[in-house]
């Protein structure tokens, strides 16, 4: 039987097992526990949709107890939003190429790809669940659609600073206006959310921001 020694307690040696092999550190548990929790909320998103998650559920694949999530997490909502915002931040990078035309068409048309190819059930499926549960619906705006927008800040006020766009230019306008249009299509569906949408946007939107030494 393996004999492990107590690391926990000042002044005992460090665990070793029987055979002389330490026991492998590893992460600390708390952050694979969150991990597991995050990705479980995830595969369940594709599989059930947010109204199909419980929190029994995530617990049961994620292989930690109810209390766990509790202690990070107040609601569903909360765990569902991160988890796919967390997600979505690190598969939609905010470029930095010294245009903010490029930057932008490069950032929509990222996202069009992953709301096309991946996510773009799950995120309807958010976004209608939000209208019907304002509860929901003010997570998801503190949550994810205020990083969004954080996001398009970025690449506009990179604009500013190189003079590309007028220092008097309301960003949060120019924000509603692209995310408006981006949302209505993954919504309606009525015409395709691909890179020539996403050249289209950027080239319109930021017309009528552009300084007056700004190339055209």
């Amino acid at each position: 039987m393996e004999k492990v020694l107590d690391a926990t307690v000042p002044g005992k040696a460090p665990a070793v097992r029987e055979n002389g092999v330490k026991p492998s550190r590893g992460r600390p548990r708390s952050e694979v526990s969150h991990e597991a929790i995050l990705s479980a909320v995830l595969d369940l998103l594709k599989k059930e949709g947010y109204q199909g998650i419980t929190i029994e559920g995530v617990a049961r694949h994620a292989g930690v107890g109810k209390q766990t999530i509790y202690r990070w997490w107040r609601c569903r909502a909360e765990i569902v939003l991160e988890a796919y915002a967390n997600h979505a931040a690190s598969k939609v990078p905010v470029p930095d190429s010294g245009s903010v035309r490029s930057d932008l068409e490069i950032f929509l048309a990222t996202a069009f790809r992953r709301l096309n190819r991946v996510t773009g059930s799950i995120m309807r499926g958010l976004m209608a669940d939000a209208v019907l549960d304002p509860e929901f619906g003010a997570i998801l705006r503190d949550v994810f659609l205020v990083r969004r927008r954080q996001a398009f800040k970025v690449i506009l006020s990179k604009g500013v600073e190189r003079g590309e766009l007028r220092a008097d230019v309301d960003l949060d306008v120019l924000i509603d206006l692209i995310s408006g249009a981006m949302w209505y299509r993954l919504m309606a569906q009525h015409e395709k959310l691909d890179v020539a949408f996403a050249r289209k946007l950027a080239r319109l939107v930021l017309q009528g921001a552009q300084a007056s030494a700004a190339t055209p």
